[in-house]
């Protein structure tokens, strides 16, 4: 039975007694409304007895204490201070059916012993109702001064902790911590020497250093970009049936650069929503209104272009509410918010913030873009001029050969005549981007560690006697230690290196030209200084070949014009982009006052063959000429590029001139505009502070964004502050943070809370500051083992007396593997990419799509850069839980099931890279294989998990890996299909698929998995 009158109320008595016994033994303290109360109005009453007036019954309302309490001569449910008096509580303790509340159809909870002593003692107390918390102003309380706990965020913690008589943990083993803060800060590995480096610096501030470090990488923008994403419902394709690809990628890049770069969050909030209403809007901000067309776009044929226009706009009211505000504010669009403040016409004069987009379930604006563009390194785009006619053609070729043989033989003329004198280098600083070191030789040249990155970058500081410089030379050199005594670290002695670079006085200086006495077929020299990161020099030999790879090589690179040292030092940067740990082993430089003139070995026999009548070439001659041909005159390409994935239109918001009227939609359905109520102004939600404050205009998305992150906005920085807490502990400080309404979870540190978002707002609104205070507190810092007494008295820890441990997202887990490989391509941005899947991904899918399978080092790159398809994502994502993205996702949820294990294990991308760890640790810990069988697993699983095995672990793999090999040695077949060529170079089969399997187990662990 509903509520029919206030006035037919009965009292029932036969479940008082027991609830004023339990009652009477509460505390001093008074009750909270807000933390004790307005849940269990929320939960049990508000759906019937709140906000909205169309499903309210018996005209009563419980969420307004005018409402709830009435007047002295009018009473309603609540009579302050007369419990037994009041008919809400007659009701929740009437054993009647017809009278009890909730009533029974409601199928809800009824209130339990505890709960109806919170309502009596409440009620007793005056029934005072305080403004939901979430909308109430950010309080500005200093931390509490605790005893030993001198970090703000440990005095909030600590005081919490206290209160219940409950210690904090200690501080996590070093190699935890180190693994535990670069996963969170990078979502990386760490190498076993930043291990190393951190575990053994005892220094007061390494730990600072440390985040300082990660805080500053370019993968923390790849990192926490991916969480944004997330919420901005990225994804590479349309939707729907059809599900088409689209190039989003410039948006996820600008996402990316912006928190590389600190953009405040406040600007980061404007440019998203509005760039486009800025004054003079640059590029930067035009993409990043991206932010909203990630929305769905329908291309089924006998669609109603309307209809997904409006479902598009309501996409964006309802995600602008949940990303910033933390609401659930789609729950009012067929009528107002059962729960929260938020009226249905409220709602949609939120939607005419977004109703006048142009775009009506289409493309519509874009802008041009070119790959690395959003990060200030535009690649070239060629815009190559018609084809020539066969006429012209014979004529370009003809000046083309003139030209060239004419330039090399006086090349070579120059060359003999001209002796240059050498002068050797002095090594100031030498240093590694992974931190590796060099060991230097007694003839002063350097070795390479075999612990370097698989993508190293040299980084060198030197002096020379000489007052000028116009040329420098670089000798590769063998040693006995490198495999195969070559100059190179790769398994055959090769190298790969792709970039040299010299600066002086702060500035790069230009190189005019670059050779070398011998070069692999297609890694010429020249690429080291053509700024292209996929060309590179490598000195292996092709077939029929005479040369000798595994010997001293050399190579010169000139200056365009001669640097003036002055007894100044200088700095040359090396660079290995390419093949993973194809590194330079062994080298040594010198420089030259005056430039040398050489032939390389590719003008060489370019010389050779024009020197010949065209009859007498033989086909790698013409090959050799055409290539060389084609690369001078654009023209002569034989085949044309038809598209350029590295420019694309990016896809950006723009509202029409004249602006949609905009109605309430009568439930919702876009068919049904309520013109009586007449057209609505965009507006904002009337419970929150503060007003929009536009008069004598209509506001647009501008002042909306500016009213989201206005100081006194109390939910953007606590939604925010929140959501980035909950990253850190698997749990926000709210932790329902897709909801901070009435029906939301209350925070378990609300002074915590509010202190961290006062700090947000005065820090700039700097993200990383919010990240560097949270990560330096002893409570982010905590052991996450569970102890006995916690799993008594805060089995969830909600109150923080350690840390959590958590599965990986699908992403991180891939990409912790890619690092653990040596495999991982850091390059940022750029068009998404297909590494290895499954067959039949697309089976089930109504339009069967392409899936070009990355055949070079694209297939390597970061999992944020995987493709994306909507109705059929990457099969990791899907069993490690990422949502589709066809709406709003604020958190994702974690599960734990058989499919993980078996990804992890079987799945051909994950097996590659188990291949590629097995290839690491044999090249990293040459030797004969019984006798490093201990070193290899002890680098594996400090590459893994940060840390050597214990005595039981090691033993467990040493006899594993013993019993793979005695059992490949009786299935050679088995072992070979294991393995690669690489590793075969290195080892034979069955100990190289031992290694292979090694690697995959230790990717199946749940410490590989799992951030502690």
């Amino acid at each position: 039975m509903l509520f029919e009158t206030r006035l037919t109320w009965r009292s029932t008595t036969s479940a008082v007694a027991v609830i004023v016994i339990a009652s009477s033994a509460h505390g001093a303290d008074r009750i909270s409304f807000n933390e004790q109360i307005r849940p269990l109005l929320s939960d049990r009453c508000l759906a019937c007895h709140g906000p909205d007036e169309k499903h309210r019954e018996a005209d009563l309302r419980l969420d307004i204490r005018a409402e709830a309490v009435g007047t002295v001569d009018s009473p309603h449910a609540i009579i302050p201070g007369k419990p037994e008096e009041s008919p809400l509580w007659q009701r929740i303790t009437s054993t009647d059916p017809d009278l009890q509340m909730p009533p029974p159809a409601a199928k809800k909870p009824r209130f339990t012993p505890e709960e109806l002593a919170l309502l009596r003692r409440w009620i007793e107390e005056g029934a005072e109702y305080e403004g939901h918390w979430a909308f109430l102003p950010l309080r500005d309380d200093p931390p509490p001064v605790t005893v030993g706990a001198p970090h703000p965020v440990d005095a909030f913690v600590h005081r919490k902790l206290a209160a219940r008589g409950i210690k904090p943990s200690v501080e996590a083993e070093r190699t935890t911590l180190i693994r535990r803060v670069t996963l969170d800060l990078i979502g990386l590995l760490p190498s076993p020497d930043e291990v190393s480096e951190f575990v053994n610096d005892n220094s007061p501030t390494a730990y600072e250093r440390l985040v300082d470090r990660l805080l500053a990488s370019p993968h923390y923008g790849e990192r926490w970009g991916r969480h944004w994403l997330d919420q901005a419902r990225y994804a590479d394709s349309n939707g729907y049936a059809v599900d088409a690809a689209r190039e989003m990628w410039p948006y996820r890049d600008w996402v990316i650069d912006a928190f590389n770069r600190d953009l405040s969050f406040d600007q980061f909030t404007i440019d998203q929503l509005a760039g486009d209403l800025l004054p003079q809007p640059t590029k930067h901000q035009l993409i990043a209104t991206g932010f909203h067309r990630n929305t769905l776009i329908n291309q089924e044929g006998g669609t109603d272009r309307e209809q997904f226009r409006v479902e598009a706009a309501m996409d964006r009211a309802n995600t602008t509410g949940a990303v910033w505000l933390g609401l659930t504010v789609g729950c009012a669009q067929c009528h107002s918010h059962k729960f929260d403040p938020i009226s249905q016409r409220e709602y949609y004069q939120f939607f005419a913030f977004f109703n006048s987009a142009q775009d009506a379930n289409d493309r519509g604006p874009t802008v041009e873009v070119v790959r690395g563009e959003v990060f200030g390194q535009p690649v070239s785009v060629p815009r190559d001029p018609p084809a020539p006619t066969a006429a012209e053609l014979a004529k370009l070729r003809s000046d083309w050969e003139g030209t060239t043989r004419s330039r090399l033989e006086q090349l070579r003329k120059e060359s003999s005549a001209k002796p240059v004198e050498w002068s050797p280098v002095t090594f100031v600083e030498t240093r590694t981007a992974s931190g590796a070191m060099f060991t230097k030789l007694d003839d002063g040249s350097l070795l390479s560690s075999p612990m370097g990155a698989a993508h190293e970058m040299y980084h060198l500081t030197l002096t020379s006697a000489l007052p000028q410089i116009a040329a420098v030379r670089l000798r590769v050199l063998t040693h006995d230690s490198l495999p195969r005594q070559g100059p190179g670290r790769a398994g055959n002695g090769n190298f790969v290196l792709t970039t040299f670079t010299l600066a002086a006085n702060g500035q790069n200086q230009p190189f005019a030209g670059a050779t070398a006495d011998h070069e692999q077929p297609d890694f010429s020299v020249e690429g080291l200084i053509d700024a292209d990161p996929k060309s590179g020099w490598a000195i292996n030999v092709g077939p029929g070949s005479t040369a000798k790879m595994n010997t001293d090589h050399e190579a010169a690179f000139v200056l365009a014009k001669p640097l003036i040292l002055g007894g100044k030092p200088f700095e040359i940067a090396m660079r290995h982009d390419l093949n993973a740990n194809y590194l330079v082993g062994r080298f040594a430089m010198d420089v030259s006052a005056v430039a040398p003139t050489a032939v390389s070995t590719h003008d060489a026999a370019l010389l050779a063959a024009l020197q010949k009548p065209v009859g007498d070439r033989s086909k790698d001659e013409v090959a050799r000429l055409q290539q060389a041909f084609e690369k001078a005159e654009p023209r002569a390409r034989k085949v044309e590029k038809k598209t350029n994935p590295d420019l694309v239109q990016a896809m950006v918001m723009r509202d029409l001139p004249q602006h949609r009227e905009t109605f309430l939609l009568t439930r919702g359905d876009f068919t049904r505009p309520n013109k009586e109520l007449g057209t609505l102004a965009p507006g904002v939600i009337a419970a929150i502070a503060p007003p929009l404050g536009v008069e004598g205009m209509q506001p647009n998305r501008l002042e909306l964004a500016r009213w989201l992150v206005h100081p006194d906005n109390p939910l953007t920085s606590r939604v925010t502050v929140n959501r980035i807490w909950m990253r850190y502990f698997g749990r926000g400080l709210v932790e329902t943070d897709e909801d901070f309404g009435a029906q939301g979870a209350t925070p378990t540190h609300p002074d915590l809370l509010d202190w961290l978002s006062r700090e947000f707002q005065h820090s700039g609104w700097s993200q990383k500051s919010l990240h560097r205070v949270i990560v330096t507190s002893a409570t982010y810092k905590q052991s996450s083992r569970l102890r006995p007494d916690l799993a008594v008295s805060d089995p969830r820890n909600l109150w923080l007396a350690r840390q959590e441990r958590f599965r990986l997202e699908g992403e991180a887990a891939r990409d912790a593997a890619l690092t653990a490989s040596g495999l991982l391509e850091s390059a940022l941005g750029g068009p998404s990419v297909h590494p290895p899947q499954p067959e039949g991904v697309y089976a089930f899918t109504q339009v069967n799509k392409s899936w070009p399978t990355e055949q070079d080092r694209q297939r390597y790159r970061r999992t944020l850069y995987t493709f994306f398809y909507r109705s059929a994502p990457y099969p990791l994502f899907t069993t490690f839980d990422a949502p589709d993205f066809q709406a709003v996702c604020t958190r994702r949820l974690r599960s734990n099931t058989p499919l993980q294990a078996l990804t992890l294990a079987n799945d051909s991308a994950f097996f590659e890279l188990a291949q590629g760890l097995a290839l690491r640790l044999a090249t990293e810990r040459p030797g004969e294989f019984a006798a490093v069988l201990d070193d290899r697993i002890n680098l594996a699983t400090r590459t893994c998990f940060s840390r050597p095995p214990n005595a039981a672990e090691a033993k467990l793999l040493r006899d594993y890996v013993r019993q793979q090999v005695s059992s490949f040695r009786e299935d050679s077949a088995a072992a070979m299909s294991l393995t690669t060529p690489a590793l075969r170079q290195l080892l034979d089969a069955p100990e190289a698929a031992s290694l292979v399997l090694l690697a995959r187990t230790l990717f199946n662990a749940d410490n590989f998995i799992t951030r502690e």
